[in-house]
């Protein structure tokens, strides 16, 4: 009898845990302003992370007073959508000029900790994700970087978990491509402190790229090409636990001129010339004469290529949303991220394309 008792026990407990997987977090990076939100579907969101907050010394301020605004218009959202949790981000591309030197110090260190939680309680913020790009590798041209980064990024984190406790979340957005996973970040020591990683798997074809190539692809074939299964790949080698797993999409297109009519231009010379909004899609690809879709079957991912105009773009849309979302459940990730909610549609766009797959399981 004890022995059956037992046996249902486990067996409830891992039904349990199961269920945890069973809601996977829609979490939306969000640039835009405390009203215009409101068009968008926030009740599909579990978390929306706040971009970007600034640092003067070496505590976390606002750019001015419309920041601090919007920030409490997104606070109050959560008193018509409870499950709804609103974090704030510092860092981004370009905003973590001094990061590197910042963070050497334990007195910065500690004192951007305590200003942090300060500012938590006084606004009612649910946690805060770093987007430190990069820690030991080079990020924005010109930016500082340093082999002791990886330990101060540590110190930083155990920092603000020291400080917050379990009352408030931490996360930090993380590199989707090899250099950064092999070298920034000591995951096993980072990885306990933190409530999820956010992976930032797109861009893995930048705009410094002289080739075309899928910048947010699910699968690699090709030699040395990155990935969200590569990455996720490594990641779970190496103990980290998938439940705490982010992978990114991005709700915008990459696009490059002077590109050849080979291959449909993929994998092709060019130069980078823009980016293209999702909400845009519409008016830049089927109102601009001449562009193609085409799916990667081995890539899971979308492009498109005008031959006249000799344009190639590379992005996300609902059916690879649906790929990252399937991958998300089979290997019973954390769920989605995305940059950013103000780039997708108000109605029928890609938010809805996740919120239908991953918690709606369609």
């Amino acid at each position: 009898m004890k022995k059956l008792f037992l046996a249902f026990f486990v067996f409830t407990v891992l039904q349990l845990h199961g269920q945890s997987g069973n809601n996977p977090r829609i979490i939306a990076y969000y640039t835009g302003n405390g009203t215009a939100i409101q068009q968008y579907p926030v009740e599909k969101l579990t978390h929306i992370i706040f971009s970007f907050l600034r640092l003067k010394n070496d505590t976390l301020c606002f750019a001015d007073e419309n920041q601090r605004n919007s920030l409490q218009q997104l606070v109050a959202l959560k008193k018509t959508y409870p499950q709804l949790k609103i974090m704030v981000s510092i860092g981004g591309w370009g905003g973590c000029a001094p990061c590197s030197e910042l963070f050497s110090s334990d007195l910065h260190r500690r004192n951007f900790a305590k200003t942090t939680v300060a500012l938590f309680r006084e606004y009612n913020i649910d946690g805060i994700d770093l987007d430190w790009e990069y820690p030991v590798i080079e990020g924005y041209p010109g930016h500082r970087y340093d082999t002791a980064d990886k330990a101060s990024f540590t110190a930083l984190v155990k920092a603000l978990r020291e400080e917050m406790g379990d009352r408030y979340l931490l996360s930090f957005a993380a590199g989707g491509f090899m250099h950064y996973l092999e070298q920034s970040i000591d995951w096993k020591e980072v990885t306990p402190q933190v409530d999820f990683i956010n992976l930032m798997t797109y861009d893995l074809v930048s705009g410094f790229s002289t080739q075309t190539g899928h910048h947010t692809l699910l699968t690699g074939y090709r030699p040395g090409q990155q990935s969200i299964e590569q990455s996720v790949r490594w990641l779970l080698q190496e103990k980290i636990p998938a439940e705490k797993l982010i992978i990114g999409a991005a709700f915008y297109a990459r696009v490059w001129e002077n590109v050849p009519d080979s291959n449909q231009g993929l994998y092709q010379p060019g130069k980078f010339k823009t980016s293209v909004a999702y909400r845009n899609f519409t008016r830049y690809f089927n109102d601009n004469p001449g562009f193609t879709y085409y799916w990667d079957k081995k890539a899971n991912a979308p492009y498109q290529y005008n031959r006249e105009k000799k344009l190639f773009a590379t992005f996300d849309d609902q059916r690879s949303i649906r790929a990252k979302s399937a991958f998300v459940l089979r290997h019973k990730l954390c769920g989605i991220m995305f940059w950013e909610l103000s780039e997708d549609l108000t109605e029928n766009g890609l938010v809805d394309a996740i919120y239908e797959r991953l918690r709606k399981k369609r």
